[in-house]
């Protein structure tokens, strides 16, 4: 199943992984597919922790960055976003920590969550720390990565991705440099646009031929594989289906919720970052998409407004008597149907490959068939 997109990076598999667990990151490369890190709720001096543990765990293996450097808040500074909230938004969400019963944070301890990498002027020294490590593709979740990121990434051998939802935007990518294109469908975790993953593959591999294209969105099979490759892609991004493997470090309770959840239980909401997101249906979604809610704030905004409160969330999801476990969420994309057990990231990739060459083999039995 080598393809172009194997012999660029030295893959065995064309699968690339998005996650923001080390562990898995090097368990997908150590396997013969890419992991890459996400980088946007790391501080820097964190994400040097992590890459440098990454370089030491995955054996030389190749793997990727993922950053966010979004253009239409460029230049502001925390402070002065923070003074854009408005205090309805700030009592909303404070009325949902009081209703769930969600302690305050312990003396001393603030947020895991900031602005952090959700701007061009934070994701700057995440940039400058992932080209200091032997990274082989840097990727922008959001935009148009700036000229001079394309230039300094090329300068060091490394390529550039970016995800977009639309045709329009996979050919401004191209124009401005980027060497390959993640299109996510509608089925996405996460960021996601509204054009379903079966109509934007091909739409996308025609505009920008003959550049490479990842297909993502609803893809955690090996079927699901073959038919993005069906549909012109190289090979294959992939994120939900990671959340919930053996090395992931998702806390218990949420990943309970997520090997309970069908296909239908998650919903394309902005309550988390203030743009469309595909998240995890729970009473936080809902209150915030519901009549009595003051309406979600523009990026970043809205993930700076719920910054603490989400870190609330997550520190007392285990605890009793804290309604925390009914807010906890995650983004997470309708693959989620199919996540129902804790398996080894090797066993994923190997599942994935064994259908992939069962559909493959099926579609030739076809053919011959029709001759």
């Amino acid at each position: 199943m080598k393809t172009r997109i194997c012999d660029m990076f030295g893959l065995e598999f064309p699968i690339f992984a998005f996650s923001h667990c080390r562990d898995v990151v090097a368990a997908v490369s150590k396997a013969g597919g890419m992991g890459v890190l996400g980088a946007v709720a790391f501080s820097p001096e964190q994400l040097e922790i992590e890459l440098k543990w990454i370089d030491e765990h995955v054996d030389g293996k190749p793997y990727g960055v993922d950053v966010v450097m979004p253009m239409s808040y460029e230049g502001f500074e925390e402070e002065k976003l923070q003074e854009m909230i408005s205090e309805e938004h700030r009592k909303f969400t404070a009325g949902l920590m009081k209703q769930f019963d969600i302690p305050e944070l312990p003396e001393g301890e603030t947020s895991t969550q900031a602005l952090l990498g959700w701007s061009t002027e934070n994701a700057a020294p995440q940039i400058d720390i992932a080209l200091n490590h032997p990274i082989k593709l840097l990727v922008n979740a959001l935009g148009v990565p700036p000229k001079d990121v394309i230039d300094k990434c090329h300068a060091q051998d490394v390529l550039v991705a970016a995800l977009i939802g639309k045709a329009e935007q996979a050919k401004a990518q191209i124009e401005a440099g980027t060497d390959i294109i993640v299109a996510q469908g509608h089925e996405a975790g996460g960021h996601t646009g509204a054009i379903t993953t079966m109509v934007l593959i091909p739409e996308v591999v025609d505009a920008v031929a003959p550049a490479p294209v990842l297909a993502a969105g609803g893809i955690g099979g090996g079927r699901q594989m073959a038919a993005a490759m069906a549909l012109g892609a190289d090979g294959v991004w992939t994120g939900s289906i990671w959340l919930t493997v053996a090395e992931s470090d998702t806390g218990e309770t949420l990943k309970e919720k997520l090997l309970k959840a069908g296909s239908s239980d998650t919903v394309r909401s902005r309550s988390m970052t203030g743009k469309p997101a595909r998240l995890l249906r729970t009473p936080w979604t809902e209150a915030w998409d519901g009549p009595d809610s003051p309406g979600p704030l523009p990026m970043p905004l809205q993930y700076m407004l719920n910054a603490e409160a989400q870190t609330r969330v997550h520190r007392y999801a285990h605890v009793e008597g804290s309604g925390a476990a009914q807010l906890i969420g995650s983004p997470i994309g309708q693959i989620i149907g199919s996540m129902n057990s804790v398996r080894r990231t090797r066993d994923v990739i190997q599942d994935m490959v064994t259908e992939y060459i069962a559909a493959t083999e099926r579609i030739s039995e076809l053919l011959e068939t029709a001759e």
